[in-house]
């Protein structure tokens, strides 16, 4: 198999880290993802990561706390994520490097766009967290917003579904699964697939989004392939 694109931003959802625990972060869907992209680096794809932070923090669905103070709490669970992806992708003989959007040097580099593409160009996959560094922003937006800056040709959304569908499958059997959008049709029909405001990024940079399940196996590889899975918006 041939790859279709030489960089690609991977967006996982904290969610989909978690696995069936549904809470935190399952070891073995971690080791999943580690040798996804081992098979997809060794193919000569540059790969970029964002990870949410949903598996241990949700700010939007707090009632009674301040949203800035909320959703930098979700940037700080995006960083455990990223720390733990780095972990499993470096026991995998992968070199990675961690750029966070809040500057905290013990950890990790603070996010500076040349070196982020240095790194690529230097086949290490480069990890961001702490979303854009600013509240009210989603780490969808930030997923488009750095695909943007490293010129990336599309973003591997893996979720926990398998697809975009009209509405929730896991409460509504009879929604309708889409093979093929376009942004305007995400943004139209406010389809869940991102934010607006991602979508919005990922249409006025002509970025094509790419969504399936993280859980199946080779799907990735599949993805960067250009294989017919899940649901392309372009």
């Amino acid at each position: 198999m041939d790859a279709k694109y030489k960089r690609v931003l991977l967006k996982i959802s904290g969610e989909a880290l978690a696995g069936d625990d549904h809470f935190g972060i399952n070891e073995d869907m971690l080791k999943k993802v580690a040798l996804q992209i081992k098979e997809v680096t060794e193919m000569g794809v540059q790969v970029a990561v964002v990870v949410g932070g949903g598996n241990f923090w949700r700010g939007r669905t707090s009632k009674s706390m301040d949203r800035a103070t909320a959703d930098y709490m979700g940037m700080l669970a995006t960083v455990m994520n990223a720390m733990a992806l780095q972990d499993a992708f470096e026991a995998e003989g992968i070199p990675t490097r961690v750029q966070t959007a809040i500057e905290m040097r013990e950890v990790a580099e603070p996010y500076v766009r040349r070196k982020a593409i240095s790194h690529l160009d230097h086949d290490k996959v480069v990890i961001f967290g702490a979303g854009t560094g600013n509240p009210f922003f989603s780490t969808d937006t930030t997923a488009a917003l750095r695909a943007a800056e490293i010129d990336a040709e599309v973003i591997l959304l893996a979720k926990k579904v398998d697809a975009v569908y009209s509405d929730d499958p896991e409460k509504n059997p009879n929604a309708v699964r889409f093979d093929v959008l376009t942004h305007k049709e995400v943004l139209e029909k406010d389809l869940k697939v991102m934010d607006s405001t991602a979508a919005s990024l990922c249409r006025d940079n002509n970025i094509a989004i790419h969504v399936f399940a993280l859980a199946d196996e080779g799907n990735v590889m599949k993805a960067i392939c250009g294989e017919k899975i899940g649901t392309i918006v372009k």
